[in-house]
């Protein structure tokens, strides 16, 4: 660990994507919030910064330094800003309190909101449809998926389904009898979005508001060993993923919000390429985009200033 800090806090060398650029947004913002789970608080557990940053949320929310809503708010000279995102949240967690692992609690997120909040970016969805605990629980130790029973075992470590051995299976499990369970909860979390970006036109009646969908994460063909996830399992999570941004574009259209899509700056960056190419971690420890205690499954540093440019790019429209 202290060789890792020494090399974290060494100076940055240069590495194939390019720091975000500064916008032309169409308008000025002064007052700035962010609202969303761990795909916009862009979680780390250490870097070059330390520990996360306990500026706006909880030390245990993991929000980094240099996620995509603080890129975006230092492009936009914003001076008012304030950061909710927090890993693990739910849409429940707009309006009530969230209680996190190291005993922290974030208030609700919609408490930021103001009268005069004129920026509203929003990352949401993937936990209400649970799709998070679902890609981790088709981690498999095979290269061919081996279907298992269920074992009576209490869930103990987050993310990681201890009811299965890890041997993959996932689509047979989440498809059992023809009924899709992660798709229908997908869809299932349209309508909670849809009530959260009405509330936020509620509280903040003239803000403008972008809803940022999730990354080119999953590639429709695995990459096991290197993601230990089977071809058949990796092109089920990819089909889900497709499934949670076509839910969130149409909850933008109902909710009156702009639809932030990520993927044309990210494709081609998901989990199976290179360290210094992928935007999402796999489920390595130290992301080498920048250097830093990654957590897994979730967007790198590089994917944070993708998510950015995203951003940046709809504002100048």
């Amino acid at each position: 660990m202290a060789a890792l800090t020494s090399l974290l806090l060494a100076p940055a060398v240069a590495g194939g994507d390019a720091p975000v650029a500064h916008a032309e947004p169409a308008a000025s913002y002064t007052e700035y919030v962010a609202l969303g789970d761990s795909w916009s608080a862009d979680v780390v557990l250490f870097d070059r910064n330390g520990l996360p940053d306990a500026t706006y949320a909880p030390v245990d929310c993991f929000q980094s330094h240099t996620n995509y809503p603080k890129l975006v708010a230092k492009a936009l000279g914003v001076t008012t800003f304030r950061d909710a995102t927090c890993g693990s949240a739910t849409t429940e967690h707009f309006t009530q309190p969230q209680e996190l692992p190291m005993g922290g609690v974030n208030p609700p997120q919609f408490d930021r909101l103001t009268p005069t909040t004129d920026l509203v970016t929003v990352g949401i969805g993937g936990n209400d449809a649970e799709v998070a605990s679902g890609a981790m629980s088709c981690i498999s130790a095979s290269p061919v998926s081996l279907l298992t029973p269920q074992l009576p075992l209490p869930d103990i470590i987050p993310l990681i389904d201890e009811s299965t051995l890890p041997l993959g299976a996932c689509k047979e499990r989440f498809t059992a009898g023809g009924v899709d369970r992660l798709a229908e909860n997908v869809a299932a979390s349209e309508d909670k979005v849809v009530e959260a970006l009405k509330e936020i036109r509620r509280r903040s009646p003239h803000a403008r508001v972008l809803l940022v969908n999730y990354l080119d994460a999953i590639p429709e063909r695995g990459c096991w060993p290197i993601v230990p996830i089977t071809n058949t399992d990796m092109a089920y999570l990819h089909s889900v993923f497709v499934k949670l941004n076509d839910m969130l574009a149409e909850a933008a259209r109902r909710g009156g919000a702009e639809l932030v899509d990520t993927h044309p700056l990210s494709t081609g960056h998901h989990v199976c390429t290179g360290p210094l190419t992928r935007y999402v971690e796999g489920l390595g420890i130290v992301s080498l985009n920048d250097l830093a205690v990654a957590v897994p499954a979730h967007p790198n540093a590089a994917g944070a200033r993708s998510q950015a440019r995203s951003v940046l790019a709809q504002l100048g429209r």
